[in-house]
Order: C-alpha cells, then structure tokens, then sequence
C-alpha cells in the first residue's frame, strides 16, 4: 500500500466529485459526501481544512470504497 500524502481539501473535493460523490450536508467543518449506488448509498466524511492529514485521506478512501488506484488517478 502506497504511503499517503496530506492533500488539500479542494483536491480531495475534486477527485471525489469525479468519482460520483455529491455533497449532501455540512455540520461544521465536516462535509458529508454521498454516492448514491444499486442496493445502498456510501457516504464518506471529510473535514474542510486546508489540508486533509494522511490518516484522514486513507480513512475516506476506506470509506469511499474505492481503490487507492482509483482514487490517485484521477
């Protein structure tokens, strides 16, 4: 598994917008992203700093349910 980088917001905004996530709601600085799938919806949560730590960034890729490939070539 390749080493995570911190990452800044906008970029994590942009690259899961492209992956079909939309925005659904906001609390704070925490933004709900939604992707709404054939038999469910996944949702991810992601803090709207300026830059996203590398924990974080594995932890809304998890949660994105996509591959570090995926993610990363976009």
């Amino acid at each position: 598994m390749p080493p995570y980088k911190p990452m800044l917001f906008r970029e994590v905004r942009r690259k899961l917008e492209k992956l079909g996530f939309t925005i659904v709601s906001q609390k704070g600085s925490h933004i709900k992203f939604a992707k709404f799938v054939e038999g469910g919806t996944i949702t991810t949560i992601v803090p709207k700093h300026r830059e996203v730590s590398s924990g974080t960034l594995k932890s809304i890729i998890k949660q994105a349910m996509v591959t570090d490939e995926e993610f990363n070539s976009i």
